[in-house]
């Protein structure tokens, strides 16, 4: 959705992350390659210092490998000159040779498998044990920072955060310990080498300079590209969340063609951008290949003639030859490595920035509800004021909610009704002023302390794809008795008594197989279960029925009046019968609080009220007389939208 997209990272259009090939960004990208192998080794040791124990364990798997490996070519060469060459000279085989030439080369393969086992095996418990650890930590810093944070990402970010940055933060693992560990086979591998002959050692010295310059010039190559295409699937991640979380406004409005051109066009830079590193991986690779089959030859031309000299002997030839075979491989390895530090900087760095964001709210040590029992709460809003980047959306508010009281609080679109409810939530902070509880600063309670004392039920509803049991009382003891009074008082319990497996019935993710109606009276039954002294009600009952809107507020009355529910009850409404039901009304306008009192007393002097009111009753009289009232294909907040316009 064009008119939903979030601007991506680095992007100031709207566009998610365009992939920037050109020659001149490729150069400056290149001429950074020192600033992200600095980063890269900055990475590498963050790994080594929290795994400490599992590196150490793995690299020493790796380093048994690199020995055995250099001890085969040993094994080899040792079997050419004992059981081959006499098999050849004197036309029988020798058996003892044979079998100890047998022997040796099994023993040193089986402590190569060992090795291997241990460094494949404890680098990918390293790897996934770091993935895990901050794939958590990044889930946790989600939930401690405040919505005004959250806000200012899209939730696809988000997403990719946790799942694709974290991921590739720490893809090189699995390579390292091996490329480490490989380095020992390398000393070991020229140190034979020069033992068994020196000229020869020479050839293999030679191969170093060509695959160090080899490695070099494809890190600068490919380095860009492979941080490109790491930002494109973060990119990719975010539209996917987007569309697919929207779905239900992209069906309405009839843009699924816009949302398949848009992320098709970021599935295609994506593709650029693999293709562009792919390329530059499949010069390399060749190549590489290619340097240690070059020594090869050079080294059998050069041993060939020496063995004719009576220098050195065949199998001396043959274990050099396969010796230089080998010194590619580490360097190979330490090339997979660095070849991985790209894409790890740039996960690692998306990473950090959630991890080191800042917007904490403060909190103190008091505790909620003490000398007060089970009492309503008394809230007071002293001169509070609020807004989003820089834009006031409250102004001055003083209100004070007396306990035990239903308010309900009325005004048009975009007077700042949520915003005032989430401040007494306290999901934010005001800029100006202070909520009290109890006459107590929201700041100055412990965390923690104000969700239990105050239940928010919001516009938007949102269950877990789990039973209803579950849904209602979350992480609470509750027994079933407790969650049937809680759905009584929510009316909501005939329609779950209907269900298949009552309250074990299963609901579909976010409640896909409920109607707006019972998500909403669902959401409310788990905000009562909680018997909370402060009840938030945003119009959280849109979608219910003028009827059970009604029965709902009287069962809240009820319930307070028996004693059975200690509970304020701050009320969103619009619909006449659900005003006519609280204690007073406030009505908000354009951030500040216009007039407050009854209704009967608002209607007679406050004109905005009066007309806000008087669309809402109009509209639904028209409906009723049409027969249709039950059947307005318009989503709650579209049409009371438009009734709000009406009104004012």
């Amino acid at each position: 959705m064009r008119g939903l997209a979030q601007p991506g990272p680095g992007s100031g259009d709207g566009r998610v992350g365009t992939v920037d090939l050109s020659t001149e960004s490729l150069q400056s990208a290149a001429r950074s390659q020192k600033s992200i192998l600095r980063r890269g080794l900055g990475l590498l040791g963050i790994a080594i210092r929290t795994e400490p124990r599992v590196f150490a364990v793995a690299v020493t798997g790796s380093a048994v490998y690199g020995v055995m490996t250099v001890g085969s070519a040993w094994a080899v060469g040792w079997a050419t000159d004992h059981a081959v060459l006499p098999a050849f000279r004197d036309g029988k085989v020798p058996a003892g040779a044979t079998a100890a030439a047998g022997l040796l080369i099994l023993g040193v393969a089986l402590a190569k498998v060992l090795g291997i086992i241990g460094r494949r095996l404890l680098a990918g418990v390293m790897q996934f044990r770091l993935q895990a650890r901050y794939r958590r930590s990044v889930a946790e810093r989600y939930l401690q920072l405040p919505l005004s944070w959250h806000r200012r990402h899209p939730t696809g970010q988000l997403l990719s955060n946790a799942g694709s940055d974290v991921d590739m933060a720490w893809q090189f693992i699995a390579p390292l310990p091996m490329s480490l560990g490989v380095l020992i086979m390398m000393v070991a591998a020229l140190v034979s080498m020069v033992l068994t002959d020196p000229v020869l050692a020479i050839v293999g010295f030679l191969l170093f300079p060509a695959i160090i310059v080899l490695n070099t010039v494809y890190q600068r190559f490919a380095a860009p590209r492979l941080a490109a295409a790491q930002e494109q699937r973060a990119g990719v991640a975010e539209i996917a969340h987007e569309s697919f979380d929207g779905g239900l406004v992209v069906k309405t409005l009839g843009r699924e063609d816009v949302e398949t051109v848009r992320f098709a066009e970021a599935a295609d830079r994506l593709r650029d951008a693999n293709i562009a590193a792919g390329r530059a991986r499949a010069f390399f690779d060749p190549a590489l290949e290619a340097v240690p089959n070059l020594g090869v030859l050079v080294a059998l031309l050069v041993g060939t003639s020496r063995v004719a000299s009576g220098a050195i002997q065949p199998g001396q030839v043959v274990q050099i030859a396969y010796l230089i075979t080998l010194l590619a491989f580490p360097l190979r390895a330490i090339g997979w490595v660095l070849g991985e530090l790209p894409r790890a900087v740039v996960g690692y760095e998306r990473v950090k920035a959630v991890l080191d964001a800042r917007g904490d709210m403060e909190f103190g040590t008091r505790r909620a509800g003490a000398g007060s029992g089970t009492a309503a709460a008394t809230v007071e809003l002293d001169h509070v004021g609020f807004g989003y980047d820089g834009q006031a959306i409250l102004q001055d508010v003083a209100l004070t909610l007396r306990p035990g009281a239903t308010i309900a609080l009325v005004g048009p679109t975009g007077s700042g009704k949520s915003t005032l409810t989430g401040l007494l939530a306290r999901l934010a902070d005001p800029t100006s002023g202070t909520v009290r509880l109890d006459g107590q600063d929201l700041r100055d309670f412990a965390r923690g302390e104000i969700p239990a004392q105050v239940a928010l039920v919001p516009q938007q509803t949102f269950l877990f794809q789990d039973s209803i049991r579950d849904n209602i009382r979350l992480d609470r003891e509750a027994d079933d008795e407790r969650i049937w009074a809680a759905l009584r008082l929510a009316q909501a319990e005939r329609f779950v008594k209907r269900l298949p497996d009552g309250l074990d019935t299963v609901i579909g993710e976010r409640g896909a197989t409920l109607s707006g109606g019972q998500r909403q009276r669902l959401a409310l039954a788990r905000a009562l279960i909680r018997e909370p002294r402060l009840l938030i009600l945003d119009d959280c009952t849109a979608s219910v029925d003028p009827q059970v809107e009604a029965a709902i507020l009287s069962g809240l009355r009820e319930a307070a009046g028996e004693g059975t529910l200690a509970s304020t009850v701050l009320v969103v409404a619009y619909r006449k019968a659900t005003i006519a039901l609280a204690d007073e009304v406030v009505y908000l306008e354009h951030g500040r609080i216009v007039d407050q009192g009854t209704h009967t007393e608002l209607v007679e002097r406050c004109d905005g009220y009066r007309d806000l009111i008087t669309a809402y009753e109009r509209d639904h009289d028209e409906r009723a007389q049409g027969g249709d009232a039950d059947d307005d294909t318009r989503i709650p907040e579209q049409r009371d939208g438009e009734l709000q316009e009406a009104g004012r």
